[in-house]
């Protein structure tokens, strides 16, 4: 199921052993553009810390109920490596998070989840394996620190970053809504992590390799609009470009 981030933010948590607080904001990486951490607002629980939750315990979202299932005891997330507040997650507090729960490193491979191209769950088919060497140093980025951010087509400017829609089963990134309404007043746009050419941390701009053109005349989306396959099938043509499904499909096969 598609969701946006802003829709998930407050919704409620619900561990194992009772509610742990409210979905504040997410981390990204920007290689695979993949949520990595769910950020809790805890309220007065545990102060001075950022609780983070990896896709790996996150269970279900309902929509109806407004709440995440998180199946992590409030004891387990107490006792988890702390991280302040105001400090930026260091790759040590990352390697110390996954060993304190048991979790493939999701840095140690290829795929988007490391040796596997998505959430391997099923702890008996986990490939066992050494701590893995560095293959890639992700730069996790926050949702909220990302909202703003200015879209530079191959020929213009054409709005900026408003939201980002995820997969809830892979918890990657499918979409960046863009609204436009600097340059086309009234609508917004989606564009897929695919389709973007490089992005300049310190201008807050990201760059995508496609024309104004033919962003203006891409299906449009509105806060009415169902991401049913037909409408993603229908974007995708547009930009004449492969659905990121043709490759989840055949991801499905492991290596041996």
């Amino acid at each position: 199921m598609l969701n946006k981030v802003k829709t998930l933010q407050g919704y409620t948590l619900s561990g194992l052993d009772g509610e742990i607080g409210k979905v504040k904001e997410f981390y990204f990486d920007d290689q695979h553009w993949t949520i990595r951490y769910l950020v809790a607002d805890t309220g007065n629980w545990l102060t001075g810390r950022q609780v983070l939750i990896s896709p790996y315990a996150l269970v279900a979202a309902t929509k109806e109920e407004q709440h995440i299932i998180i199946n992590l005891t409030k004891k387990q997330i107490e006792e988890s490596p702390s991280l302040d507040s105001d400090k930026p997650v260091s790759r040590q507090f990352e390697e110390a998070y996954y060993v304190y729960y048991g979790w493939p490193m999701y840095w140690g491979g290829p795929y988007m989840w490391g040796t596997y191209p998505y959430i391997m769950r099923d702890r008996d088919k986990w490939i066992k394996t050494n701590q893995p060497e560095k293959g890639w140093d992700p730069h996790l980025r926050s949702t909220h620190d990302v909202n703003g951010h200015d879209i530079q087509a191959t020929d213009d400017e054409i709005g900026h970053v408003e939201d980002f829609i995820i997969d809830n089963e892979t918890w990657a990134i499918r979409y960046l809504i863009i609204d436009t309404q600097n340059w086309w007043p009234g609508k917004k746009v989606l564009v897929s992590p695919r389709w973007i050419e490089r992005i300049s941390w310190s201008e807050s701009k990201v760059f995508i390799n496609l024309s104004r053109e033919a962003i203006k005349q891409s299906p449009e989306y509105s806060e009415e609009s169902l991401l049913t396959r037909d409408y993603e099938n229908k974007l995708h043509q547009h930009y004449n470009k492969p659905g990121y499904w043709v490759d989840d499909l055949a991801d499905k096969v492991l290596p041996s």
